[in-house]
């Protein structure tokens, strides 16, 4: 979904506005969804879409290591959450 791909090409304008946009501190998650669809014209699932795939972007990291690092580890939590979730519940 990037438009920046994993050889180190620079960020798109769009892709800058996510991370800058997701950078935000957010009073409420509705606030955050209409800055979504107001300021960037996209959809929540796109945004997040997009999000996710620039977490895995060596030129999203450079723009903004730690924002980056804070929410690969964030991904990795609930993936390790809900694989533990899965374990616990297939041993039953």
């Amino acid at each position: 979904m990037s438009d920046a791909n994993d050889t180190g090409e620079a960020l798109s304008e769009r892709d800058q506005a996510v991370l800058t946009l997701e950078r935000r501190w957010w009073a409420s998650a509705g606030a955050k969804d209409h800055a979504i669809r107001d300021e960037l014209g996209m959809s929540t699932t796109q945004y997040y879409q997009v999000l996710s795939s620039l977490l895995d972007s060596p030129a999203a990291l450079a723009f903004d290591p730690t924002l980056v690092a804070r929410l690969g580890r964030m991904r990795e939590a609930r993936r390790l959450r809900s694989t533990s979730a899965v374990s616990v519940s297939n041993a039953r």
